[in-house]
Formats: structure tokens, sequence, C-alpha cells
């Protein structure tokens, strides 16, 4: 059963419009990426709700006063999963210039349904892991299982699993589900949550493989 308080759906109507475009199987790859990009946008700003803030001096042509800011003694870590979840990318660098980019690649068995690693870029330590907040990107939780990896990646190094988000596009039921048998306290921000998946693991009504159509293959 999903806990739907651990999952924030961001309906507003420039992601609707955006969604539907996307979903459309009219719809080119430039027009895919172009929706897809407009979508992360508004996913990554609530995301980082979360995000510590302080207060520092700020003088302006008027006066000088005390201004709120995000901390700047924090590591923030966008994680795309390959390839799909490049898309996330450029959004997350333009707003919050301050991360660092960790890809990690994954491809799905079609078989098993099982995530295959074929990439790491996470070998950091992550001393004092309380500062650490990671944003986990891929625009399809269909199976949860590679989402899970990525999770079991980073708290296994400490990281507290409240400082952790897992964004996506479009959720299947059974994905959330699997996700939160696991992490029942974990927050997943996605712009819809479908019906279910069809017996190749794909997400209905879904958009097709998110790869493919972002990338033209």
């Amino acid at each position: 059963m999903m806990k739907m308080e651990k999952v924030r759906i961001i309906n507003n109507p420039v992601v609707l419009l955006n969604l539907c475009t996307m979903r459309d199987k009219n719809t080119d790859s430039q027009g895919v990426r172009i929706a897809t990009r407009k979508i992360t946008r508004c996913l990554l700003y609530e995301a980082a709700k979360n995000l510590p803030l302080v207060e520092k001096d700020v003088t302006t042509p008027l006066a000088t006063f005390k201004a709120k800011t995000v901390d700047s003694d924090i590591n923030l870590i966008i994680s795309p999963i390959l390839r799909a979840g490049l898309i996330f990318t450029d959004e997350a660098i333009d707003i919050l210039p301050q991360a660092t980019i960790r890809h990690i690649g994954m491809y799905r068995d079609e078989k098993t349904l099982k995530p295959v690693w074929y990439y790491n870029k996470v070998p950091m330590n992550a001393d004092n892991p309380e500062k650490f907040y990671i944003y986990i990107t891929d625009p399809m939780l269909a199976t949860g299982n590679s989402l899970l990896a990525a999770i079991d990646l980073y708290t296994s190094k400490g990281i507290p699993v409240e400082n952790i988000k897992c964004i996506c596009i479009i959720a299947a039921p059974e994905g959330i589900e699997n996700i939160q048998k696991h992490y029942p306290d974990i927050e997943i921000i996605t712009a819809a949550v479908d019906d279910h998946l069809n017996e190749k693991g794909y997400i209905v009504p879904g958009m097709g493989d998110a790869g493919d159509r972002i990338f033209n293959t």
C-alpha cells in the first residue's frame, strides 16, 4: 500500500501541459526533450525546498540587510541514472549551480527487470554525511529496482534517508511500493502516478521508452 504522504505530485498547469506533450506518440524527440526539461525544472524547484538556509549580510544600492540563502556548507549532489536521467542535468546545474553531478550507469535486464551496473561516478567518502543532500533523477519510476540500487549506494555512506529525494516524471504504483517497502520514509517527487506496469515492465499509459524518445534511438 502506497504512503501517499511521501509522494509529492507536482501537477500545476505548466507541468500538465508539458506532460501531455511528452506523452503524445506524435511528438518528435526535440519536442519530447523540450517538454521534459520544462517539467524537470518544476520538479527540481520543489525538491530544493528541503535545502537548509542561512542568513548573510547583503548590501543593495540602498541598504545592508540580512538575506536568506542556501547554506554553502552543504554538499548538494544531483545523481542522474543513465541514460534517461541525463535530461535533468542541464536544468539542475542551471538552477543549482553549487551542485555536483554524480552519474550512475544502470540498464534494465529485460528478462529479470533487475538493474545491471555499468558505471558508478560516486566513489567519494561522505565525511559529515548529515551535510549531504542527494537528488536521484530518473524520468520513469517503473519497477523501482534501479532507484533502490542508487538509494542503497548513498545510504551505505551514512547519508540520512531524509536527505535523499527521488525525482521522476512518471511513476508506477508498483515502483513506489517497492521503494517504500525498503525506504518507507524517503520522499518521491513526481509529475504523475500512472495506472500500472505491463508484463514487460513498462508504465501504462506512460510515454513508452523514455531514453529512446528523448534521444531519438
